[in-house]
């Protein structure tokens, strides 16, 4: 560790206000298995593991890709490790990876648990962690980070919970995918949006950037709207899902700064708080299937 970096900078390096993303899906999947009857949690817990290594590893990635790209020059967030001077970018890029490699070893796993090629999965999903922002051409860069982080953070995190578990996915397993995936991905959304001025000016086309911030304001409580409508369908396997609405209120007050027009540092509250009610959703959902 850097002799100018505290522990302190390294948990804000892996940004803390993110891991919301990673548990929630797990919380999510489980919730699907215990309504296949095949709920295990022991490999809950190993895909938690798998979950918080990749979430940590591509903090770091984007902290190191986006330090030595000069994008994090002019931020309106927390200072990060690599863009600060505090690390040298080597040792975060080595992080990174470390992070990735904990990821694939308790990846290997749960696999070999569940089946085979749950392991090229993993692989995929561990290069979609590193080329983010990573390699020559990130796709963060080109406006396609929100769709990744629906798909691995939604789609796959939630529906591979599902299958190590229970060893299918069903329609609940989806519409759980889905609710968190769209919630997750708005975290990512509210993240760019603060960052629209300044990614610009590094040429970093993000979703919000190719948007505008009128859009991306309209996009991100169109996401919201579609996690209660699959909280509404979710009653259809059991009434008891309606106590997931209990985040509504979590949703509505990180809404205000985006329906406002706040702008920089007054949307970093949205981060937290929609990764907040994210978390209490898929809590809930697992409270409703355990009742069902």
């Amino acid at each position: 560790m850097s002799v100018s970096a505290t522990p302190r900078d390294w948990l804000q390096g892996a940004r803390p206000h993110t891991w919301a993303n990673a548990v929630a899906p797990v919380l999510a999947g489980t919730a699907a298995a215990v309504a296949d009857e095949g709920a295990s949690f022991p490999r809950a817990v190993l895909a938690v593991l798998v979950s918080m290594s990749l979430i940590i590893g591509v903090n770091f990635a984007n902290d190191y890709s986006d330090g030595v790209r000069g994008t994090d020059d002019d931020r309106t967030g927390p200072q990060r490790l690599t863009g600060s001077g505090l690390v040298p970018p080597a040792r975060v890029k080595a992080t990174a990876f470390a992070c990735f490699g904990v990821a694939a070893v308790v990846g290997l796993v749960l696999s070999l648990m569940s089946a085979w090629w749950l392991i090229i999965i993993g692989a995929l999903c561990i290069l979609g962690a590193w080329f983010y922002t990573g390699g020559r051409h990130p796709y963060g860069y080109h406006g396609l980070g929100e769709a990744a982080v629906f798909v691995f953070f939604g789609l796959v995190a939630v529906l591979g919970t599902e299958f190590t578990q229970a060893g299918r996915i069903s329609w609940a397993g989806f519409a759980l995918a889905v609710g968190v995936g769209v919630m997750s991905a708005s975290v990512n959304l509210a993240n760019n949006l603060r960052d629209i001025p300044g990614d610009s000016a590094a040429g970093k086309t993000t979703l919000a950037v190719l948007l505008g911030d009128r859009r991306t304001r309209i996009l991100w409580v169109v996401l919201q709207v579609i996690a209660v409508v699959a909280t509404l369908s979710l009653a259809t396997v059991t009434v008891a899902a309606l106590i997931a609405l209990v985040a509504l209120p979590l949703v509505f007050v990180a809404a205000l700064p985006v329906v406002r027009g706040t702008q920089g540092p007054g949307l970093i509250p949205v981060l937290g708080l929609t990764g907040r009610a994210m978390l209490v959703w898929s809590v809930a959902m697992l409270v409703a299937m355990l009742i069902a």
